[in-house]
């Protein structure tokens, strides 16, 4: 008799790939299941020319994956959950969210390691207005450049002497086992990170008949907890790529969290903080509306956002 056979959709980026590994490593293990990696070409990772906000967000990382879930060609899709949108589209459902790996900013500045420690008018680069307008804030004589593209990508064009620091998520270079090069690790009070850096989610059909049996052990209670605040913060705002938005959150109990969120402008003339702890649904609430009565409502108009709560 065959065993079944579990189809992992992915991106085809390096670091994708190995997050979609870990989690067909972990399923291999299970008795009578085998895995198979199906690797997709997302129209985010195709329009590299453009800043991630001008041309539509995080959902451009996820869509063709969720097509193949909703067409039956994979049983499981593997994303980052820092790009996977606060709506899913019908039909579809988080299965399982893992253990969160490191959530902090990691910098590589071979030559003087620290941000503090670059010469006014070095370029940094980043792909992310939430990074952006942080550290232009706490750094306003150094230049934050977009900068985008793979993992590897971005590490060449430093080394080609095109900036002289870049940002990248720590989560993602431990997994390509590239953490030895971060010269600098950016604490939360330093820069928010993303709702879900760290974090690898699970997405599945909801009407298929086994995914979420397979999946069931590798979701993590706490970082679920935190994740979910997080993410209620992004739903409130109406929160995307477009907005310079970052939240954390820490699990202290049982459905307990304590979470910081920041919503900025995207030069970083202005950036408004808030906190909140309890269910992680109602502090995620709280953070957001604790934005919008300090100002966070002037800034989603001025950058054209609507629906929020």
């Amino acid at each position: 008799m065959n065993q079944p056979l579990c189809r992992i959709a992915t991106r085809r980026s390096p670091l994708a790939i190995r997050q979609a590994e870990l989690v067909a490593d972990a399923l291999a293990r299970k008795p009578g299941l085998s895995t198979e990696l199906l690797r997709v070409q997302t129209e985010g990772d195709q329009m590299l020319d453009h800043p991630l906000a001008a041309i539509g967000g995080k959902g451009l990382f996820v869509k063709e994956l969720e097509q193949r879930l909703l067409s039956g060609d994979a049983d499981l899709a593997v994303h980052s959950m820092k790009d996977v949108p606060a709506d899913l589209p019908a039909g579809l459902t988080l299965a399982a969210i893992c253990s969160r790996a490191d959530p902090r900013d990691g910098v590589i500045a071979p030559r003087h390691k620290t941000l503090g420690a670059l010469p006014a008018g070095s370029r940094v680069g980043t792909s992310s207005l939430r990074r952006k307008a942080q550290l232009q804030a706490r750094f306003p004589e150094l230049q934050f450049l977009d900068l985008r593209g793979n993992v590897g990508t971005r590490l060449k064009r430093l080394q080609d002497g095109d900036f002289e620091a870049v940002v990248l998520a720590r989560a993602g270079l431990q997994r390509l086992g590239l953490d030895r090069q971060i010269t600098q690790t950016l604490e939360p009070e330093e820069c928010l990170p993303a709702i879900g850096q760290g974090a690898l989610g699970i997405e599945i059909a909801e009407d298929h008949p086994h995914a979420r049996t397979w999946v069931a052990t590798l979701h993590d209670d706490a970082t679920a907890t935190a994740v979910t605040a997080e993410r209620m913060v992004s739903r409130a705002l109406s929160g995307s790529c477009q907005i310079p938005l970052a939240a954390h959150a820490v699990c202290t109990g049982a459905q307990e969290v304590q979470l910081h969120a920041c919503l900025a402008r995207p030069d970083g003339s202005l950036i408004l903080r808030a906190a909140a702890e309890g269910e992680p649904r109602i502090a995620g609430a709280m953070a957001a509306k604790q934005l919008l009565e300090q100002g966070g409502a002037d800034i989603l108009a001025e950058l054209g956002v609507e629906g929020y709560a």
